[in-house]
């Protein structure tokens, strides 16, 4: 029999010294309380499991080595016989209860899954070959001008105009309308009313009153940009914000439908000299008919009495006439029209009165292609001196040469000169150059050498007034002299050096063509001819009017008589007009 008591005093001390240990080594003390302490099965005393609360030997913590275990009677060297007691050997037949057990807590750690690599180099994109990004989609512009999108060209969206279609010398046809996206519903208030389309009233399907009259139609709105663009530019020494088109005609065309209708005929007619458009000599003939009709009416509610608006639209219908090539006489109704406009009573109230740069525009340009008309004018009656009001005679602010400076009376006198040698030679009369018309050829000349141009020097515009005073010398040596002499030829020298310094591009080549037309007709000497031919070339092509070519087609003319030795066939241009049926204004 084993002694219960001291078991149990054992067992108090073995639970003692484990007081203090790890959870792990718990396990092992749980496990030994479960152990029967008698052979009889039965369990400890409540004595021997209180003495067992007891500490026998200290705590020990993780740094510390664990206590020594108290020997068994096997390890002591005391025998049995001695009255030790030898612990129970367990049979190995006896379970042990596992659910009684505590388990181990477990930290809530994922566990990783070893997959065996396979042999060989391992793949470069373990998991497939990298997918390109989804490309974006970049939807086509299409706010570009109607001509680059039918191009196909790239667009700068310019305004009014495209400098890509200006640059290439295509006519840019403007930018369609914008459509405003709109929700298909909206709440209107907090009511959230409701409305359909069906019931809005039938007035808002009229269509929008005209911004401005005359400019109706899309090839309306290109006709006004090349005149703004284009066409102002080459009527005018000005290419800046002094030129009378912009800062004088085109807004007082906004309240004028007359002098509007008038200006979109002159744009409609040079781009039809560029290049023909569908539409386009439709459209320029229906505003001329419309500009004639208004002006009509116009001066009928005035009871005849012009206006200077109504003298401004004449000139501008001059111009059209000029630009588009017509070479049946068509201007002379307009020049004739301004005449009797003008000789109405347009005296301006003061210096402060608002319509003297108007008027200054128009009494400019009247006398300019009334007086270049005589030079090339059979029928042409004699001229009366040329009268210029006081108040517009203001040379810095000329549009033109000529007028305000005061030249353009030596060449209306020199054209009365050239009407009566013509008409002593048709009478047979000689000599055909008297001692009367010798003297005031004289005086003439004095006058010229004597004139010096008003334009500031240094400029395009000093050499261009240099150069209208060297052929209206040569235009008097040719009326007083029928043949070739070497004066002309070095008068005809000097004036090809002055134009040869004009700039090709600059505003002065709009007053180019009569000084050209007058070095044609006096260049006796051939080698002259092919520098003449290729400004007239130059000048077609950087103006585009219409009446440069038939102009240079009447130098040739005179050029043939001179290699033929006819004087008095090549003094006669005028009577080459005639001969070849031309009639219009070389301007």
């Amino acid at each position: 029999m084993v002694n219960q008591d001291s078991f149990g005093s054992l067992l108090g001390k073995f639970e003692g010294g484990l007081r203090g240990v790890k959870p792990e080594s718990q396990l092992y003390y749980d496990r030994s309380t479960s152990v029967s302490t008698s052979s009889s099965g039965e369990s400890s005393s409540p004595g021997a499991l209180a003495s067992a609360t007891s500490p026998t030997f200290p705590p020990w913590t993780s740094a510390d080595s664990p206590p020594e275990r108290p020997p068994t009677a096997l390890q002591r060297d005391e025998s049995p016989e001695e009255g030790l007691v030898s612990p129970k050997i367990e049979d190995e037949q006896q379970d042990v209860d596992m659910i009684a057990v505590p388990q181990l807590p477990m930290e809530n750690k994922p566990q990783e899954v070893l997959i065996k690599r396979k042999r060989g180099r391992p793949p470069k994109y373990p998991n497939g070959p990298p997918k390109p990004l989804p490309k974006t989609s970049r939807a086509r512009t299409k706010t570009g001008c109607l001509t680059c999108r039918k191009r196909k060209k790239k667009c700068d969206e310019a305004k009014p105009g495209c400098e890509n279609c200006h640059k290439n010398s295509v006519v840019c046809e403007g930018y369609a309308d914008k459509t405003v996206w709109q929700p298909g519903k909206k709440r209107r208030g907090s009511n959230d009313l409701r409305f359909s389309l069906i019931n809005l009233p039938t007035t808002v399907e009229r269509p929008l009153p005209i911004l401005v009259d005359g400019v109706e139609s899309h090839i309306d709105r290109i006709f006004l940009q090349h005149f703004t663009d284009r066409v102002a530019k080459i009527l005018s020494l000005w290419e800046d914000d002094n030129n009378p088109f912009h800062e004088i005609l085109l807004p007082l065309a906004l309240q004028d439908r007359p002098l509007m209708h008038s200006l979109l005929a002159l744009s409609g007619s040079h781009l039809l000299n560029t290049g023909f458009q569908p539409g386009y000599e439709q459209a320029r003939l229906d505003h001329i008919i419309k500009g004639m009709q208004y002006l009509r009416e116009s001066l009928e509610k005035k009871g005849g009495r012009a206006e200077i608006t109504d003298s401004a639209t004449a000139i501008v219908m001059l111009l059209d006439s000029i630009c588009s090539g017509k070479t049946d006489g068509e201007y002379r109704s307009h020049l004739e029209g301004a005449r009797l406009m003008m000789n109405s009573d347009l005296q301006p109230t003061g210096e402060d009165d608002p319509r003297v740069p108007l008027m200054r525009f128009v009494h400019e340009f009247f006398w300019y292609h009334d007086v270049l008309n005589s030079i090339t004018r059979l029928d042409r009656p004699v001229l009366p001196p040329m009268q210029v009001p006081e108040y517009i005679m203001q040379p810095d602010n000329a549009a033109l040469l000529g007028v305000l400076d005061g030249l353009f009376s030596h060449v209306s006198e020199i054209t009365n000169l050239r009407s009566m040698i013509r008409h002593r030679k048709r009478e047979g009369i000689r000599p055909a150059v008297n001692f009367e018309i010798l003297n005031k050829a004289v005086a003439i000349d004095e006058g010229i050498r004597s004139w010096e141009p008003k334009q500031p020097e240094r400029t395009p515009r000093f050499v261009a007034a240099q150069l209208y005073r060297q052929c209206t010398w040569i235009y008097l040596c040719r009326t007083v002299q029928t043949g070739q002499c070497g004066k002309i030829e070095v008068a005809v020298q000097q004036g090809l050096m002055y134009l040869n310094h004009i700039p090709e591009q600059s505003g002065t080549q709009s007053i180019l063509l009569m000084p050209l037309f007058l070095l044609g007709c006096a260049a006796f000497a051939p080698h002259q001819r092919p520098e003449i031919s290729e400004r007239f070339e130059a000048l077609q092509k950087w103006s585009g009017l219409g009446n440069i070519n038939p102009a240079h087609e009447v130098v040739q003319e005179v050029w043939k008589y001179m290699d033929a030795g006819d004087d008095e066939k090549s003094w006669d241009w005028e009577q080459i007009f005639n001969d070849m049926e031309y009639d219009f204004l070389v301007t």
